[in-house]
């Protein structure tokens, strides 16, 4: 039946109708024409197609290394491979497979109680209270180590800041707070823009480099710019690692509440408030609580191998130079069997809006008329749900060296509701390319806006960011707030509904009244833009300075 089933799927992706008249993309120079008319075959009612068929119950939430993931993972190998691309993964295939293993910690029999010197302990809930996992894929932990607040856990030499100054840590459990210290100053953590040192991520990679043996991030709604719910469901169901990953270490890398943070520093005479207060200041000085947490974690654990999905398409000089690398992650959360109810997360924005964008970007490029100047590649990746894994990958093992590529462009979330006016690129103002892509959109007819939330560092969430972190120029191309027929708070109002009402929810579902026309005006603009970066005479760096800069620079003496 179910065979049936993924046929019929596939056989409603095929037939699909044609447009009505073929959309124009305007006359850029350094463009040829056939590069322009392949541009403009991009159809939003493919991109449709796309993201009907990835987003169906049928595929389970496309969890890494799951029936349903495997399945979006051969069908964009299918696509390519009906398109005319060349496979660029692993021995001639489309797949470069990524070894992982999965972490499903054990809700009920997982227990973490706060013990304090005097006083009753505090038993947490789990869920409700907190959430944990065991980065080593261990099957069971022990832990009873005293809890260390450190600030906003950061040791950043260039801001002469250091949360861990004169105390060590390791064997104990790290109490963080979320993002960073807040400051208005550019010169100081880029002001109100976050970077890589507020993310969560960060927090348990520098606990780890110190010997932690465990992290408790505390979640506040407005520093996260996501709330409860999304940790909670992001943390209940498998939470992926990278095999062989020196820096999974952690044995309880946790998240909990404002309100159970508020009871912890209460049990040490302390106001959470205000020690999150004195904690944004220079001077701050790490302390030992009086409390130990005494836990106990356990893990179902499997090992396992998921893929990218990688594809080329050669360009008229075949010298590996100058490549650009199209990117989105195919992956979602997969099912969660503990929800009650619907408990399929089908992830139709994120990311399948992303993947139908790249395959339909890769069929107009097989199909030009006219190769690209160099060759282009195309990648869904895969775990980035797990914390970018599958792009991590990716960049580590890249089709061509990383001071070969050009640049990598990245789509993520592109919500189907219009053609948009604006755009958001965070990051790509830190590059030398960024003068070409303000007059690509102009000729577009797109404004540029600059991030509208900085604070959520958005820069430092999505599958380019592992481009950027080996030196390679990269970007997410994103819709803005302005859309046709629509003003400002309109768009402002739609992004608000999806992020408190679908992100990383059950709800994110396909609907026949979504309207892809906006994703296909961002697929032609970036066909254009990776088309002018492979044309380049001289390669994309970063501006002076950037963070990003010495690792571009190690990889082209190499």
């Amino acid at each position: 039946m179910k065979s049936k089933l993924i046929l019929a799927a596939c056989a409603a992706v095929l037939t699909i109708p044609a447009m009505a008249q073929q959309a124009s993309v305007p006359e850029i120079a350094g463009i040829p024409a056939a590069a322009r008319q392949a541009a403009a075959s991009i159809d939003p009612e493919k991109i449709r197609a796309h993201v009907r068929f990835l987003a169906d119950d049928l595929l389970e939430g496309r969890g890494p290394g799951q029936r349903g993931g495997d399945i979006a993972a051969k069908y964009i190998a299918t696509e390519f491979a009906l398109d005319g691309l060349k496979p660029a993964g692993d021995n001639g295939t489309y797949f470069q497979k990524v070894p992982l293993y999965a972490v499903h910690t054990e809700e009920d029999t997982t227990k973490f109680e706060f013990d304090p010197q005097s006083g009753a302990p505090l038993a947490l809930n789990y869920g409700t209270d907190y959430v944990t996992k065991d980065q080593t894929g261990q099957a069971a932990a022990d832990l009873d180590a005293p809890i260390v607040f450190v600030g906003y856990g950061i040791d950043a030499p260039e801001y002469k800041w250091d949360d861990y100054k004169g105390v060590d840590v390791k064997g104990k459990i790290l109490l963080v707070i979320v993002n960073e210290p807040p400051s208005s100053d550019e010169k100081f953590f880029k002001g109100k823009a976050l970077t890589y040192y507020g993310r969560w991520t960060y927090k348990y990679e520098e606990a780890a480099r110190k010997g932690a043996l465990g992290v408790l991030i505390i979640h506040r709604t407005d520093l996260a710019s996501y709330g409860w719910e999304v940790v909670e469901n992001s943390q209940s169901v498998e939470k992926s690692y990278l095999a062989g990953d020196p820096a999974a270490t952690l044995r309880a890398a946790s998240w909990i509440q404002l309100d159970v943070a508020r009871k912890l520093f209460a049990m040490a005479g302390k106001n959470v408030d205000q020690e999150i207060e004195a904690a944004g200041k220079p001077g701050f000085t790490p302390y030992e609580l009086p409390v130990r947490l005494k836990a106990h974690v356990a893990s179902r654990v499997r090992h396992y191998i998921s893929s990218n999905v990688v594809a080329e398409v050669p360009g008229a000089d075949s010298t590996p130079k100058q490549a650009v690398i199209y990117t989105a992650h195919y992956d979602h959360l997969g099912i969660n069997p503990a929800m009650k109810g619907d408990n399929i997360f089908n992830g139709a924005g994120d990311n399948g809006t992303g993947c139908g964008i790249l395959l339909e970007m890769a069929r107009a490029y097989a199909n030009a008329s006219v190769r690209p100047p160099h060759a282009m590649y195309f990648a869904a990746v895969t775990a980035e749900e797990q914390g970018l894994l599958g792009s991590q990958f990716l960049g580590m093992h890249p089709p061509v060296p990383t001071k070969d590529i050009a640049l990598d462009l990245n789509y993520d979330m592109i919500n189907p509701i219009g053609v948009p006016l604006d755009i958001e690129a965070g990051g790509a103002e830190r590059t030398t390319f960024y003068p070409t892509l303000e007059r690509t959109a102009k000729a577009f007819d797109l404004a540029i806006n600059p991030d509208h939330f900085p604070q959520a560092g958005s820069y430092y969430r999505s599958d380019h960011f592992s481009f950027a972190r080996v030196g390679v120029p990269a970007f997410s191309i994103d819709q803005g707030t302005h859309f046709e027929g629509h003003d400002a708070a309109w768009g402002e109002a739609q992004a608000k509904d999806y992020n408190e009402h679908r992100y990383h929810q059950p709800s994110d579902e396909y609907t026949d009244a979504m309207d892809f026309r906006g994703n296909a005006k961002l697929a032609r603009f970036g066909f254009i833009l990776g088309w002018q970066a492979s044309a380049m005479k001289q390669s994309v760096e970063w501006q002076p300075g950037d963070e990003f800069e010495r690792p571009r620079k190690a990889s082209e003496a190499q």
